[in-house]
């Protein structure tokens, strides 16, 4: 029994011993050398743009090019398909002047933010990531976090100019803003194509924690 006994109180002083020399490592100053993990190359925003599409296309998104504002309400209201309610974000966080009241003249009414009865929901973004083809979402006053979540269909407004390279181009702006995101917003997530999952039988269900469909609409030429 006291060989047993010693045996055992060896391997927990080895445990110790090892996990000591771990939080030494953990203690040592941090690395100045940063690795991205999609390698950095110069690129116009046309080149981020196509990649961004390519990318997004790949999780199952659909993009939509349109040229115009008028351009983008025609093809929301395709998307809506003879719906009478959608949800939306406010005019102010929209990429579209007044888009609430264009809507509204063509008989679709604004739900309220929590109405989850509601089939499409609009919002705009606070980021794209042509590296992964993913929108970044910051909830807050005006920008609903339910928009994007609890209807079957989410229609995501954006510019170019919105399009990052990859998260750390993203990581590195909240940086020098203060890391805005974080402190101003309810919270933020990262959306990478329509909800999907497959952990029940390998089988791939769609919709299972959010929107079946995510409809990126673009802006500009």
């Amino acid at each position: 029994m006291s060989r047993a006994r010693d045996r055992i109180l060896g391997r927990l002083r080895d445990a110790q011993g090892a996990h000591a020399s771990h939080d030494s490592v953990l203690s040592r100053e941090p690395t100045d050398i940063q690795r991205s993990m999609i390698p950095p190359r110069e690129q116009s925003t046309q080149e981020r743009t196509e990649q961004f599409i390519r990318a997004a296309e790949g999780l199952g998104s659909f993009v939509h090019r349109v040229g115009s504002p008028g351009e983008a309400v025609e093809q929301i209201m395709t998307l809506l398909d003879g719906d009478t309610r959608a949800l939306a974000w406010d005019d102010d966080q929209l990429p579209i002047l007044d888009l609430r009241s264009v809507l509204e003249s063509l008989g679709v009414g604004i739900a309220a933010h929590n109405d989850d009865g509601a089939r499409v929901g609009i919002t705009g973004i606070s980021a794209a990531l042509a590296g992964t083809g993913s929108l970044v979402l910051e909830s807050g006053a005006g920008r609903y976090r339910a928009t994007s979540l609890l209807p079957d269909l989410h229609i995501a407004l954006l510019t170019p100019e919105q399009i990052l390279p990859d998260l750390e181009s993203w990581a590195e702006a909240q940086r020098e803003t203060g890391y805005r995101a974080f402190r101003d917003s309810s919270n933020t997530i990262i959306i990478s194509g329509p909800s999907k999952t497959a952990d029940i039988g390998h089988e791939l269900v769609k919709g299972a924690h959010g929107p079946r469909e995510l409809h990126i609409l673009l802006l500009g030429d």
